[in-house]
């Protein structure tokens, strides 16, 4: 998607959730089912990151989106390579190896590798994202079957 409308898509979840009183799950999602934390994290956007983290929103949420089932905002930070949002995400508790659901399950570590994004690739490892010989995706691909050479 590009940045233009990204930037749209953020502005006016701010104003919608700006009125209400709390993030609740299913009512403050765009048509991917991506929250505003999503959207901070797949921008690279750490002062908004903090920011909604310190309101309250929940580092692990997933989306579910028709084409986002089970993206956390730490896979979105994973795919931009956006590695300071990564850590802030992180240290507030996401799940580093967590899955998508549906036909891929993809860590974020998959999502890293897919993009070339080496610095989070090598940030996630660091972390202790898993990496076993048998880890896979659902397509029996391992995380760096996607890196180059």
């Amino acid at each position: 998607m590009p940045q233009e409308q990204l930037d749209t898509v953020s502005v006016l979840l701010r104003r919608s959730l700006s009125k209400r009183r709390s993030f609740r799950s299913r009512v403050d999602r765009d048509d991917r089912g991506w929250t505003l934390l999503h959207i901070g994290a797949r921008k690279g956007d750490l002062k908004e990151v903090k920011r909604l983290l310190d309101k309250g929103m929940d580092v692990n949420a997933p989306a579910w989106g028709p084409k986002s089932k089970g993206v956390s905002p730490l896979h979105l930070a994973a795919k931009g390579g956006h590695v300071e949002v990564m850590d802030e995400l992180l240290e507030r508790g996401a799940d580093i190896d967590a899955r998508t659901w549906g036909a891929c399950g993809w860590t974020p570590l998959h999502n890293a590798a897919k993009e070339r994004k080496r610095e989070a690739v090598k940030f996630l490892l660091e972390n202790g994202a898993f990496l076993p010989d048998d880890m896979n995706d659902m397509r029996f691909n391992p995380p760096l079957h996607y890196c180059p050479g």
